[in-house]
């Protein structure tokens, strides 16, 4: 059926996601924490790290919302499915791309990102995603 969405199984935050959340943001720490009372998958990809930690003092409340959530490693069909995306759309950010290779593994996902223009072009061809600014 057209239209259909699939339930949501995954919240994937990016590193806006992950900033906004460390700096205290009630919208993100709300979406946060529906998702885990609802036992989604909640993930934050490995990439995210490389975008937001500096090796300092600094990363602290990074760090923070790191323990409290995890990372997801980045595996060989992640990162084919990032190559994919990259060559479909003519988009060259490797860390949007591996972002929205986390949703592309599982159906119904929904990336929460400050980037929405390039993750919804990212995803345009794949159905059952949402991508929520925050």
């Amino acid at each position: 059926m057209a239209g259909v969405r699939p339930p949501v199984r995954r919240l994937i935050l990016d590193s806006g996601a992950v900033i906004g959340w460390s700096r205290g943001d009630p919208t993100i720490r709300h979406h946060v924490r529906e998702a885990l009372a609802r036992n989604l998958d909640v993930r934050v990809p490995v990439v995210v790290l490389a975008e937001t930690l500096r090796g300092g003092p600094r990363d602290a409340p990074v760090n923070r919302v790191l323990k409290a959530l995890g990372t997801a490693a980045t595996t060989p069909s992640t990162g084919r499915q990032a190559g994919r995306l990259l060559g479909r759309t003519g988009g060259r950010n490797t860390a949007d791309a591996l972002v929205a290779a986390e949703a592309v593994e599982a159906p119904g996902s929904v990336v929460l990102t400050s980037d929405q223009d390039d993750l919804t072009a990212l995803l345009a061809s794949e159905p059952g995603m949402a991508v929520m600014r925050v």
